[in-house]
């Protein structure tokens, strides 16, 4: 790819799709997107050194379990984000403070979540380069680097619960003979679990993830048929959307769950696992069946997972819904358990974690139900972990453009989750990390419009997705999501910080606001106008439905000279 004007018209031409079946994007002077053509090398080098091949099935052209199978495994690693430890205990927290009514929040969460999801994955496919390349190549350095470092928090926060909820299934499984600080130590292990499996090939990776998610389907499905939650409930908890004699302890826990469901840093990821996949960009066909593929299989996976995460709610829902520290104790001290002094004996409502949530199923449904807990505890932190891993090694190589070595790669990201987890684990008592948990989900709902509005702004623009850009709907269905998730975390945020009761904070929390907000509102200014609101750009109108301001932060891989004016 040339700089010259006339590389640059050409690009032009293929982009607006007066060459047919080929799928391109514009090029410009600067970081110019690679055109998503077969024959010429990817500008990154991923894990994705040899690409799994898709079978041709001339007998079902309209479906094909062959095609399927052969899509499926993105979906499914993309899924573990919606199991990880501090979803489990976002779940077991809804039933134990709402029962079964907010179940349809659940169910609506992992609906949008879906929805977002498949966005990631159609940019994947489409232009061959995943979420953090794009931004790599469309933002100036400036707001780049912010966004590179916001997207870093979120996997730092994201990995810290997860190395967290390793460390307590350890403690639990060791009956309190492995301190919290020797779990996390033991977690580093993953790290050269994920080489061994990924230095053997994507589908033997692949097949482990599906190994760790049916280990969790088996436990916490255990833990259901343990102790049989009511089905009329469960039914009417998913369809009727009601939360009677809900007050703001309910309500925040809502909230909660649609920050543990939708994750930052899975939009990335999944935008590149998708490229794993053997498909001719150059072919229109094939990038379309490519979508409907990753999207029943996304499907599939995340119902997989809304399954396990009912088994959670229902269980404490059902058992320990409007119980008091006083019942548990009690139960706790018949059955000789040696952490009955968990639980006060006083009459305050029952608050439970990942931890406390083991004790109490340990105490009212045998030691079994304990450990099997921890199993799929440990199952969770373990799958989630390896994903955060990837999710690190993605980031940090789209922005920053990095060659590193794999192990150089997978040994920074870890390192940089691990350290404060390991500091965190020495200095704080298993017994009480709730509210360590808490200021992490307000960390990640902080950094969700950092994922949410860049995959939102480039799906809808033709220069980056050609023929497979958003149209009106999608626009504005996306749009209203994203405004709705941002405004539902923001709220969280806000009940947070007035929670902390302190004059100081809310004066550093003003100040990081204003900063903070100033950077939402200017990616989604870009975002508005890729959404063709062009009377916020300058300038005219251009051919891709928004205005070119060179000088401006705007979507520079667009310039003045490559756009033909109406």
């Amino acid at each position: 790819m040339g700089n010259s004007d006339t590389d640059r018209k050409a690009s032009y031409e293929d982009a607006s799709g007066e060459h047919g079946e080929v799928v391109s994007t514009i090029s410009s002077s600067r970081n110019p997107l690679q055109p998503p053509d077969t024959s010429s090398e990817e500008p990154f080098t991923t894990y994705f050194d040899n690409k799994i091949p898709i079978p041709e099935d001339e007998t079902h052209s309209c479906f094909s379990f062959r095609k399927l199978w052969a899509f499926t495994g993105p979906g499914f690693l993309m899924s573990i984000a919606y199991l990880d430890p501090g979803n489990i205990e976002s779940d077991l927290q809804s039933g134990a403070v709402a029962g079964f009514k907010l179940l349809w929040v659940l169910m609506l969460a992992t609906i949008i979540g879906l929805l977002l999801q498949r966005l990631a994955a159609r940019l994947g496919v489409v232009t061959g380069l995943h979420l953090a390349e794009v931004c790599n190549r469309q933002y100036q350095k400036v707001p780049r680097i912010i966004l590179w470092l916001m997207v870093e928090l979120a996997i730092i926060g994201s990995d810290m619960q997860e190395v967290i909820g390793s460390a307590i299934a350890i403690n639990l499984l060791s009956v309190g003979k492995i301190p919290l600080w020797g779990g996390v130590l033991i977690t580093i292990a993953d790290t050269f679990v994920f080489l061994f499996l990924d230095k053997y090939g994507l589908r033997k990776l692949e097949a482990f993830f599906g190994f760790l998610i049916t280990i969790m389907a088996l436990t916490f499905g255990y833990e259901y048929i343990t102790v049989k939650p009511s089905q009329e409930k469960l039914l009417k908890g998913l369809f009727i959307p009601y939360c009677q004699n809900c007050g703001t302890t309910q309500l925040e826990q809502a909230v909660g769950i649609v920050g543990a469901v939708i994750m930052p840093h899975n939009m990335y990821l999944h935008s590149a696992l998708v490229k794993s996949r053997q498909v001719n960009r150059a072919n229109k066909r094939e990038v379309r069946e490519a979508n409907k593929y990753f999207f029943i299989e996304s499907c599939i996976a995340l119902f997989v997972s809304f399954i396990i995460n009912i088994f959670v709610v229902t269980v404490f829902a059902e058992a320990f819904f409007e119980k008091t520290n006083a019942d548990v104790n009690g139960v706790c001290m018949n059955a000789s358990s040696p952490h009955s002094s968990l639980f006060p004996n006083n009459n305050k409502t029952l608050e439970v974690d990942i931890y406390k949530g083991g004790v109490v199923l340990g105490c009212y449904f045998g030691p079994a139900a304990l450990y099997i807990w921890a199993i799929g505890i440990l199952a969770a932190g373990q799958s989630s972990t390896m994903t955060g891993t990837y999710s690190g090694q993605f980031v940090m190589e789209g922005f920053l453009n990095l060659r590193w070595s794999r192990f150089a790669r997978v040994l920074l990201t870890r390192s940089i989750a691990i350290t404060p987890t390991l500091f965190v684990a020495i200095f704080q008592d298993v017994e009480h990390l709730t509210g360590m948990n808490d200021f992490l989900n307000v960390l990640m709902s902080l950094q969700l419009p950092f994922a949410l509005i860049p995959i939102l702004t480039f799906t809808s623009l033709p220069s980056v997705m050609n023929d497979f850009a958003n149209g009106l709907f999608w626009k504005i269905a996306g749009g209203i999501l994203i405004l709705l998730i941002c405004s539902i975390n923001m709220y969280f945020v806000v009940a947070y910080v007035m929670s902390l009761n302190h004059v100081g904070l809310y004066i550093g929390a003003a100040i990081l606001s204003v900063i903070y907000l100033s950077f939402v509102m200017y990616l989604g200014w870009l975002c508005l106008i890729a959404l063709g609101v062009s009377f916020l750009a300058c300038g005219k109108t251009r051919h891709l439905g928004f205005a070119a301001c060179p000088e401006l932060f705007l979507l520079n891989n667009v310039d003045a000279d490559t756009l033909v004016t109406r």
